[in-house]
């Protein structure tokens, strides 16, 4: 898919089609009434006819309008103008690219972007229509036997900006959102690969390709010798019930001077979990392939970071391992002692991507990061407080915090931060061992938190539960959502505007 933006009119743009706003009622967007005027009245006759209202997400495809250049002129309806936001403008420019695809228009000029929403720029605007676009064209297909093949499908999108002056800020945007897309489009490939194919491994190998990309990357994969050397007996015991063995893969890249220090991220990669001992429940288990999306979604990240050529260093780090049943698999009321030297007493084998994080969190001490943020399908109970629509975001340092929610909203890749209070830490009390991995029904993504946050002590760090917003269940729209990639690359890509300001 090819993205451009332009200044220019919209009566001399010769185009497969032309795509402007109606507002409800029947009330033409600014653009819209240069075309009704050019074509005499013939926009306004229809939508006084009643052919389109007007309303949210309503779409009216016209050929050959007299005097325009295009062939076809898309209506599209915005709601009212008063209250498009950008929930509705996302909305907007899917449905409108869906309609696109469908009616064999290869390419379009689309001056939606010049529509006024709520606190956003033509920066902003721009960037989210070509999320937007590669979001709704994409498809998992790569095991289908036989492909759904759109016979003309959609190949060029040119966004147009309100004056020329706006036209460097269109490109930067079109080259971030693009970025965006192609690291979100990896994360979403990965994550909804199958169990039998994304193994440990499989994961490793994906980090490996990355050095094919950038002589800046060189990536170590670690096997369960390696993890039994340096004392991750927690992370271990979680893959001792599979035959496909655990693989830490840790990737740095180096954009920046040696002596700044790495942003680090950390992704649980789960690459299937049954629950282990304690097993899951069958319905929907097939799901629990997805419980690797932290580690997808750095993954995605970083390939983001790659194709936008950042000057920052990044360590990612993708902890993988299968969490299965089996006489070797590691059993409630155990006891583990963690790479820190801390003991945890197993209560739920299902609490398990805690003691993977666990042990990644206390090795990345070695890089001294500037920050760390672990990103986690971790808990169903953030499901239960912020539904599917919010990360849940626990951190030890309000600076870092805020940095990663004011890149949440300029994502518009929501986040909603939740309390790390000392008084929930008397949950995961134990008589037997240090802590347990249990913290019981009340506040299940805190206590998973406050876990986490014995491992941190000597760093800056954050934790992102992605339970909620990782991916998609059941029907026609099952899949990854490869968030939170816009969250996470806005943040990096804000960090070194500041170090550049600075």
């Amino acid at each position: 898919m090819e993205f451009s933006v332009k200044s220019g009119s919209p009566e001399k743009q010769r185009s497969a089609c032309i795509v402007v706003g109606v507002y409800e009622p029947r009330r033409l967007s600014a653009v819209a009434e240069q075309l009704d005027k050019i074509s005499e009245g013939y926009i306004s006759n229809l939508l006084r006819r009643g052919d389109l209202e007007g309303k949210s997400g309503q779409m009216l495809l016209l050929h050959h309008v007299p005097n325009i250049l295009s062939e076809r002129v898309l209506l599209v309806g915005c709601g009212k103008e008063r209250e498009l936001d950008e929930r509705q403008y996302k909305q907007i420019i899917a449905k409108t690219i869906s309609t696109l695809n469908e009616t064999g228009s290869m390419e379009a000029v689309c001056f939606l972007s010049e529509l006024h929403v709520k606190g956003r720029d033509t920066y902003w605007k721009v960037r989210q229509a070509v999320e937007t676009t590669q979001d709704s064209l994409y498809v998992f297909d790569q095991l289908k036997s036989k492909k759904d093949e759109t016979r003309r499908p959609l190949r060029k999108m040119v966004f147009n900006v309100p004056t020329r002056r706006d036209l460097t800020i269109g490109e930067k945007a079109v080259e971030h959102g693009l970025a965006i897309a192609t690291g979100s489009k990896l994360s979403k490939d990965v994550s909804n690969m199958p169990p039998n194919i994304c193994t440990p491994q499989y994961l490793a190998d994906q980090a490996q390709a990355l050095c094919q990309l950038s002589s800046k990357v060189s990536v170590e994969v670690l096997g369960p010798e390696e993890l039994a050397k340096l004392g991750m007996n927690s992370y271990l015991a979680v893959g001792r019930g599979s035959v496909n063995g655990p693989r830490m893969s840790v990737i740095n890249y180096r954009g920046a001077d040696n002596d700044s220090a790495p942003v680090v991220l950390v992704g649980k990669g789960l690459t299937f979990d049954s629950g282990g001992i304690s097993i899951k429940p069958g319905e929907a288990m097939d799901e629990m392939k997805y419980d690797m999306c932290g580690a997808a979604s750095v993954l995605g990240t970083i390939r983001a970071v790659l194709q936008l050529e950042l000057p920052i260093n990044l360590v990612v780090v993708l902890a993988a391992a299968e969490n299965m049943p089996d006489a070797n698999a590691y059993r409630p009321g155990d006891i583990l002692t963690t790479m820190s030297g801390q003991t945890v007493e197993v209560l739920n084998t299902d609490a398990e991507g805690r003691l993977v994080l666990c042990d990644a969190l206390t090795y990345v001490e070695r890089f001294d990061p500037d920050v760390v943020i672990d990103v986690a399908t971790l808990t169903g109970a953030c499901i239960v407080a912020l539904g599917k629509h919010a990360t849940g975001l626990l951190s030890n340092h309000n600076p870092l915090a805020h940095e990663i929610l004011n890149a949440s909203d300029q994502s518009g890749d929501r986040a909603w931060r939740l309390p790390l209070w000392d008084d929930y830490q008397d949950q995961l009390e134990s008589p037997f061992a240090d802590f347990t991995n249990l913290g019981g029904r009340a506040a299940g993504t805190i206590t998973a938190a406050c876990f986490l946050s014995r491992f941190t002590r000597k760093y800056n760090w954050a934790h992102l539960d992605i339970a909620g917003t990782a991916w998609r269940s059941g029907g026609k729209d099952k899949g990854a959502t490869g968030r939170p990639v816009p969250m996470l690359t806005q943040f990096l890509i804000n960090r070194v505007n500041q170090q550049q300001d600075s």
